[in-house]
């Protein structure tokens, strides 16, 4: 055993032969699932006979192979059960819907070791949260930024992990969002079909790039001022900053946006209210129970900043 793992050795069965590395490997190993196994190839965990590291899941695994898989032992390096108030949507022993403020950052990183969704969630769920993640993300299935508000589901084991990660990536999540926007969107309704990747010139960005991954919202217009308008957004994908970025790309960017925004003729009355962030709420969330197999979904009120927004726009 090296330091900070444990090392499981596998021989792939002759009922694996040419399956893909991923899948045969957790046959191998029913005690790891198939995403977690993933991931532990995909970081150099998983090393063939002669020790060398095989870095693709989707490798075809011959019958009888031996593989050692370096698992890290838990560790609680930055996240520690905080006592944070959680609003709980819905709640299982599989799975935890959240309404998440506006300024909870989800989970640790630079410059937000604690104080996040992730040390709430740690807390509440006494540690019953998904390994997928690994120790830094225990649960995250997904993510909305930290100044937007709204419904989030977290995972608290594998199989429930699993089964959200697979509707996520087939876009049958269903997910709205309201925003406030600068504008009137002419067309009131339509589709932005536009592929996203980090911005060439600031990292710290989100653009539009050719290169980009497929990146699809709809928007309806729901409520419209001279200079303002309250529209649901529906994703059909989930791409960081996608609605912030889109609607930006149409001319009509977030109220408030610190960063892919202009107040322009709103500036006055977003300070008089004190409103610094981008006017995003997650509203709905709806999806397929991965264990239990019923159909949920969720509905969220804007929040009060929202609301007094507006309510100052449009009232």
């Amino acid at each position: 055993m090296s330091r900070g793992v444990s090392t499981i050795n596998a021989t792939i069965t002759a009922a694996a032969n040419g399956w893909r590395l991923d899948r045969a490997l957790a046959d191998a190993v029913p005690t790891l699932s198939r995403e977690r196994l993933k991931v532990l190839i995909a970081s150099g965990a998983v090393r063939d006979a002669r020790g060398l590291q095989v870095r693709d899941p989707a490798k075809k695994a011959a019958a009888e192979a031996a593989f050692a898989i370096e698992v890290p032992l838990p560790a609680p390096p930055h996240n520690e059960a905080q006592d944070i108030p959680l609003e709980v949507a819905f709640e299982d022993e599989h799975l935890i819907v959240i309404d998440k403020p506006a300024g909870l950052v989800v989970h640790p990183a630079a410059g937000n070791l604690d104080g996040t969704l992730v040390n709430a969630l740690l807390h509440h769920c006494g540690g019953s949260l998904s390994g997928i993640g690994g120790v830094a993300r225990p649960g995250i299935v997904h993510r909305i930024d930290k100044d937007t508000s709204g419904l989030m589901v977290a995972a608290k084991t594998d199989r429930a992990h699993e089964g959200l990660a697979k509707q996520f990536a087939a876009h049958s999540i269903d997910r709205r969002y309201k925003a406030i926007v600068s504008g009137r969107p002419t067309p009131p309704a339509g589709a932005i079909d536009a592929p996203l990747a980090r911005s060439p010139a600031n990292r710290k960005k989100i653009a539009i790039v050719a290169s980009g991954k497929r990146a699809v919202t709809h928007y309806a217009t729901l409520k419209a001022a001279r200079d303002a308008a309250l529209v649901e957004c529906r994703l059909e994908t989930g791409r960081t900053h996608q609605v912030r970025v889109h609607m930006a790309s149409i001319g009509h960017p977030l109220l408030g946006d610190p960063v892919y925004g202009r107040s322009g003729k709103m500036k006055p009355l977003l300070e008089t209210l004190g409103f610094k962030r981008q006017a995003l709420h997650a509203a709905r969330l709806g999806f397929i129970h991965p264990v239990t197999s019923q159909a949920l979904s969720f509905d969220s009120e804007m929040p009060g900043d929202m609301q007094e927004l507006f309510r100052a726009i449009f009232v």
